[in-house]
């Protein structure tokens, strides 16, 4: 068991998450700019994105990178930069890092060697793109990316499309064509939004269903998040559906009020009308 107090001591070595903004440079936080003030050294995916964004709001740290290609060499120089009592902060190009970005690796290996891993608060396009959907937010699931190859892509659908709860994936633009077109063949046509360049000058939000979205999309540009509506609740059982359950239910040792109670789950019957109705057709 690892359990951290992370204001505990404040002065120590810790690995620090920061999100960056995705769009507009206004939305960085004075807990972010604090943090990423005070860091040693700043671990990105990509200096040459990283550098100017945070020349832009006036940061200026030693830059390290720390991507998929490098994530074994960095994570072991970051944990040496630990071990020399430093502090480190890991971003990504925009967004909230390791979300669709590399750094588990980082995180799960920091805590291991007994170092703080310390998130701050920030920007997410995943969420903003949830809230302004319009479809349901109290349950859903982040994807990600899907395959980029159509077949596999497909596969994934499959895995996911019983699945009860709004999904939400990334999509690059000249990918989203194809991706709609797989998701409308394998989910049918659900409500979705489509949100593109959050928080920038062009932000745009496409509601409707997919084959909607998808006619309107044609040489869309900018990073896009895809929510679609999860999958739609079964029809209710009818009467007769109920009843007959309920009778099997009680062939199997269940006591026939139990049995109504529990037929008329997801029904819109009460338990009583099954009830009532099992009496009726035992004494016919």
């Amino acid at each position: 068991m690892n359990r951290q107090k992370s204001f505990q001591n404040e002065a120590g070595p810790a690995l620090y998450l920061v999100p960056t903004p995705i769009g507009n440079l206004k939305e960085i936080s004075p807990r972010q700019r604090e943090i990423l003030e005070s860091v040693d050294v700043i671990a990105c995916e990509d200096t040459r994105n990283s550098g100017p964004l945070l020349h832009n709001i006036d940061i200026h740290k030693p830059l390290i990178a720390h991507h998929e290609f490098n994530a074994i060499q960095s994570t072991k120089g970051i944990l040496q930069l630990l071990e020399e009592g430093k502090k480190v902060a890991v971003i990504s190009d925009a967004g909230y890092p390791l979300i669709s970005d590399p750094g588990s690796q980082l995180v799960a290996e920091t805590v291991a060697a007994g170092f703080p891993v310390i998130p701050i608060s920030g920007s997410n396009a995943a969420l903003n793109a949830l809230v302004a959907s319009g479809l349901p937010t109290s349950h859903f699931l982040f994807y990600g990316f899907l395959d980029a190859k159509s077949t596999k892509r497909v596969r994934e659908l499959e895995g996911l499309k019983n699945f009860p709860f709004t999904m939400i994936f990334y999509e690059a633009p000249h990918r989203i064509e194809r991706m709609l077109v797989d998701a409308l063949e394998v989910l049918g046509d659900r409500q979705m939004c489509l949100a593109r360049e959050l928080t920038k000058m062009h932000e745009e939000m496409l509601r409707g269903t997919i084959s909607e979205v998808l006619a309107a999309c044609t040489d869309l540009k900018g990073e896009m998040v895809v929510v679609i509506e999860g999958c739609p609740k079964q029809t209710e059982r009818t009467l007769e559906e109920c009843v007959k359950m309920a009778f099997e239910l009680v062939e199997g040792g269940m006591k026939p009020k139990a049995a109504a109670a529990k037929a008329c789950e997801e029904s819109g019957f009460s338990k009583n009308e099954i009830y009532q109705e099992m009496m009726r057709r035992k004494d016919s």
